[in-house]
């Protein structure tokens, strides 16, 4: 196992106001999205997916996000960014004022098709016009490989599939590429395997990745991504998230467990684990959900007794 540099930092895209409540039961207003938003910026945490811009009647729980990204806190501090699949969406997302925006595109047919009603092709090509949009615009994006281990409907994803794709958005222009194990089903040996490879093609500070706990194993395939060589990652904070698009996906690696694995091994974040716990509470209260992460328990005994929660 390789060590970690003493002090080395760790950049957390915390996704819970997108990808965190895109798929739940409750809808929140977009003044509860920001009050969530709020919790996180408070906590530190300097990288937020604020929200998407797409299809209201598809994504329902997406609705008023310019109306969110015209309300941010304003700081220098934390970088906001939105999803935007496509040149529609984008001029939107660029028109609320976002300077990072998400495209994504999913490796296999089967679920790019369920997701976007395009063959993996046509959207790399709807991509490639987004980026060379936003690269114009001096906008910087972030392209995501979806279902880059496993894909609902296809099975395991050629691992060719997505050393292609990574490429081909490097080619286009993309600022950074997101690889993102949609569906949980992802394993600690081919996390690190795939991206060690990627890694060594791309070297690491392009690369993040973006992890769902569905089969247990979201923060075990973030410790072999960071053995891997990636500094990058998305979390959700109080383990909140799923894909509406693809059956049994659950929520995305918590925040909270994420933080307090990287503190723990010596890496910086930036965070305040305490004043995170305290935005997991929150967005457990608004949604009406369990949050707080695997360890939540352990860490608010610690509390209790007055312990640091780093130890």
């Amino acid at each position: 196992m390789a060590a970690p540099i003493e002090h080395m930092h760790v950049q957390v895209n915390d996704v819970g106001p997108r990808d965190g409540l895109q798929n739940q039961s409750t809808i929140l207003t977009p003044a509860q999205r920001l009050q969530l938003i709020q919790a996180l910026v408070d906590a530190g945490v300097s990288s937020i997916e604020v929200g998407s811009f797409v299809s209201e009647k598809a994504v329902p729980a997406m609705a008023g996000t310019a109306e969110i990204c015209a309300a941010l806190p304003a700081t220098d501090r934390v970088r906001y960014s939105a999803l935007a699949p496509n040149l529609k969406y984008y001029d939107r997302a660029l028109a609320a004022g976002i300077r990072i925006v998400e495209v994504f595109v999913c490796a296999t047919h089967s679920m790019n098709v369920k997701n976007v009603r395009c063959s993996v092709d046509e959207s790399m090509q709807q991509a490639q016009a987004l980026i060379q949009r936003a690269t114009a615009d001096s906008v910087e994006t972030i392209a995501a490989v979806a279902v880059a281990w496993e894909c609902p409907f296809e099975g395991k994803t050629p691992p060719q599939a997505v050393f292609d794709m990574t490429r081909r958005y490097f080619e286009m222009g993309a600022s950074t590429v997101l690889i993102a194990d949609t569906i949980g089903a992802a394993n600690p040996a081919a996390v690190f395997e795939l991206m060690s490879e990627l890694v060594a093609e791309h070297g690491s500070e392009r690369l993040a990745c973006h992890f769902h706990d569905t089969r247990a194993m979201g923060l075990a395939n973030a410790f072999a991504a960071l053995q891997a060589g990636i500094q990058r990652f998305d979390a959700s904070v109080g383990g909140l998230g799923g894909c509406p698009f693809a059956p049994g996906a659950t929520g995305n690696v918590p925040t909270e467990d994420l933080v307090m694995m990287l503190h723990q091994m010596g890496y910086t974040t930036g965070i305040d684990l305490e004043k995170l716990m305290a935005a997991g509470e929150l967005a457990g209260r608004l949604t009406g959900t369990a949050t707080g992460g695997r360890a939540d328990r352990w860490r608010r005994l610690q509390l209790e007794k007055g312990k640091p929660l780093g130890w």
